[in-house]
């Protein structure tokens, strides 16, 4: 079964009210039609490794666990970029992100971005 979420963020600078945007990691959205598209939407941030977390995180591989430190982490970096890639959608005039995906990678020691991506669309 198809998935997808509707989620709020601001809209654009100059513009008053929050407004909806469809969000989902699918092809289609259930119930909607798509009416245009308006191309590849991306956010991204580069998050740095917290030296006191990195400690903690040290002791955890010696007993074991979840690093929660740099889950936090990578759950906000994850939001900010989703965040960034919908405002663009919202700029671009689109309703939905559709085949929306992540992608992480290694940018120098310590620190990483998180990349999201997927391609903005109109729906009725």
């Amino acid at each position: 079964m198809e998935q997808s979420e509707h989620i709020i963020v601001d809209n654009p600078e100059g513009e008053d009210g929050p407004a909806a945007i469809i969000v989902t990691n699918t092809e289609s959205i259930p119930g909607k039609t798509i009416q245009s598209m308006h191309g590849v939407v991306t956010g991204s941030t580069v998050r740095a490794k917290h030296i006191g977390k990195d400690i903690l995180a040290g002791l955890k591989n010696i007993v074991g666990g979840e690093l929660t430190g740099y889950t936090e982490l990578l759950n906000e970096a994850r939001h900010q970029a989703m965040q960034r890639m919908m405002q663009q959608a919202l700029q671009m005039g689109a309703n939905a992100v559709i085949n929306t995906r992540f992608a992480t990678s290694s940018v120098a020691g310590g620190a990483a971005e998180l990349f999201a991506y997927g391609t903005a669309v109109t729906v009725a």
